[in-house]
């Protein structure tokens, strides 16, 4: 039932594959769109993936650096793949954990990893595994909990289990502080005579048949003198790391001293570790958490997690995006060994850091003036669409993109496909005449640098779309902008004209342009506006976005996310960003000082 499993290295060294019976066609397209658009993009927050009719499971192994990838008919629901994919992980890397070792490609290479027959019993154990697993039957009424309530049980009394309860808590919490800060001292005489008269009784209930009361009590000694060295050892566990720089770092300092404190401390580990079941192996287990060398958990990592999702929420970034991004982050690290000295915290914000600069720098780099140069060699202009929500600024940063292009040499055809909003082809005729006042026709050959094509208000845009290319094709014009109509994401009819515009069209660049002031509403445009873009296409291929132009970015300050979500739901690159209200204030996007902003405090 399953069409393929492969295990690959980080590195692209495929370790052990296996291809499914009647299975033809190659899985190599599946797997390589995996890596391309989730796993080089940091998207591992979910452990799916869809290509065309085949869905992939993939699971990583952080500690090895490697990668398991199972494929399977997205028509079936396979319920034991996600445990036969962990039972293969384990299987695989305790059989050769030897092999896997060593470092270098080459040496995985020279391996030989002969897992067929492993492979098939577990795949024969999930299957019939899942086959005899049976619906639990539904409990009767009088086997619930419900049944056995009466109106008795469920009237409260007045000071009763309520005033039980807190003071069951107190109680908890009074010996728990007592027992983590108090001096050590033997038990009172009080509780002496208590733990006496209550006798066997007592002894009984806490597994101590046999014992005398002075067995007793001198058990308890001991298991608090226990508590008492741990509690101590915790308290300095921070002079005891202070020891190991003194090492390396201050040789002033005298090393018989340092030895003898530290000794002291590792006695007391050595008492605790012995006392417990005669081994060395709590203290070396403590020494291994202070100087690193730790494989990383979910549980150590989620406290982290936590706060730097609130973070992000914080910062602008969307809430589903932010909780995918640390379930990414959780994944890519789970099973890693931390370096020496580092902590939990400083590991989990730089694997983030990383994270987001990845993301902002998507799989496809938009290079506008390198593509109109290959349409001038096509002898046809290179068009470019701008769609977006009302009021976001599509007209202002379509003149200042102009602007851009005229100072680079090229001739531009505003088409002013915006037949809707009153004002929407003045607006563009007083940017054309402000752009051709900078770049007079006497410069040009007599011929002005930017001319503005326009049929009116109420008439088809997509219509005029193509009538401006066509012109611009005529007159030798080397950018066609096309200007449409600001619509709200839930209006059906306009997402409609919009998605005809561009079919009809096919413009060589589709740009969303979007706020950066907004948060959780800019998922919901990106991803409507690109299910509308695909609804109403009628090629198989739709035309989506390609690219987001983010506007009002100088108004922000330090609050990002926009740029983030964006970039996650599309996975297209931010190609421009406004920063201002003139011709210049357009800039491209750093991805290193956009994280920068968005980790700061």
């Amino acid at each position: 039932m399953l069409d393929f499993f492969t295990i690959f290295s980080k590195g692209g060294i495929v370790l052990w594959c296996f291809q499914g019976a009647g299975v033809t066609e190659s899985f190599t397209a599946p797997v390589n769109a995996l890596i391309h658009s989730v796993i080089l993009q940091e998207r591992s927050g979910n452990n799916s993936y869809n290509h065309e009719a085949l869905s992939l499971k993939y699971k990583l192994d952080n500690e090895f650096e490697l990668i398991f990838v199972v494929g399977f008919q997205k028509i079936l629901t396979l319920t034991y793949v996600d445990k036969f994919l962990d039972d293969v992980q384990l299987h695989f890397r305790d059989r050769y954990k030897n092999e896997l070792e060593q470092n270098g490609a080459l040496k995985l290479l020279n391996n030989n990893f002969e897992f067929e027959d492993d492979f098939k019993i577990l795949l024969r154990e999930a299957e019939e595994s899942s086959k005899g697993r049976s619906p639990a039957p539904m409990r009767s009424f009088k086997e619930s909990e419900k049944s056995q309530k009466t109106v008795k049980s469920m009237i409260e009394t007045k000071g009763g289990d309520k005033g039980k309860e807190q003071g069951g808590k107190k109680n908890k919490n009074t010996k728990k502080e007592g027992m983590c800060c108090s001096p050590a001292a033997e038990p009172a005489k009080g509780d002496q005579v208590k733990a006496s008269s209550s006798g066997p009784k007592m002894a009984a209930e806490n597994g101590n048949q046999g014992l005398t009361s002075e067995e007793l009590i001198e058990k308890k000694r001991e298991e608090f003198l226990k508590v008492e060295i741990y509690c101590e050892f915790i308290r300095n566990t921070n002079y005891v790391r202070k020891c190991f720089f003194y090492f390396g770092n201050n040789n002033s300092k005298s090393v018989s001293d340092v030895c003898c404190t530290l000794n002291m401390y590792l006695v007391l580990v050595v008492l605790l570790s012995s006392k417990k079941g005669g081994s060395f192996g709590g203290m070396f287990g403590m020494l291994k958490g202070l100087v690193g060398s730790k494989s990383l958990t979910r549980e150590d990592m989620e406290p982290v997690l936590e706060k730097m999702r609130d973070h992000l929420i914080a910062k602008n970034v969307a809430a589903d995006i932010a909780s995918q991004l640390c379930d990414s982050v959780a994944k890519k690290l789970e099973g890693k060994v931390m370096g020496t000295f580092t902590t939990v915290a400083s590991t989990v914000k730089q694997a983030l850091q990383d994270s987001l600069v990845q993301i902002l720098q998507p799989k496809r780099r938009v290079d506008i003036l390198r593509d109109v140069m290959e349409a001038q060699s096509q002898r046809r202009p290179y068009v470019i669409t701008f769609c977006g929500v009302n009021g976001v600024g599509k007209s202002t940063n379509l003149a200042k993109i102009s602007f851009w292009l005229i100072e680079n040499g090229l001739t531009v055809l505003i088409a002013a496909c915006d037949t809707f909003r009153a004002g929407a082809v003045e607006q563009l005729r007083t940017h054309q005449r402000r752009l051709n006042s900078l770049h007079p026709p006497e410069q040009n050959r007599g011929r002005a640098v930017v001319q503005l094509y326009e049929k009116g208000y109420g008439k088809d845009a997509a219509g005029i779309a193509m009538e401006a290319i066509a012109y611009a094709r005529n007159q030798g014009f080397d950018v066609v902008l096309v200007d449409t109509a600001g619509r709200m994401q839930d209006n059906a009819p306009l997402m409609t004209a919009l998605a005809k515009l561009i079919a009809v069209n096919m413009p060589d660049l589709v740009l969303f342009v979007g706020e950066a002031l907004v948060g959780n509403e800019a998922v919901d445009q990106l991803v409507k506006f690109n299910q509308a873009l695909a609804d109403h296409s009628m090629s198989d291929k739709p035309r989506l976005i390609d690219g987001i132009v983010l506007t009002k970015f100088d108004t922000i300050d330090d609050k990002v996310g926009a740029a983030i979500s964006m970039t996650y739901i599309t996975g297209q690159p931010i190609v421009f960003v406004g920063t201002g209200q003139t011709y210049n204030d357009l800039r491209s996007l750093n991805a290193r000082a956009v994280v920068s902003a968005l980790m700061k405090a």
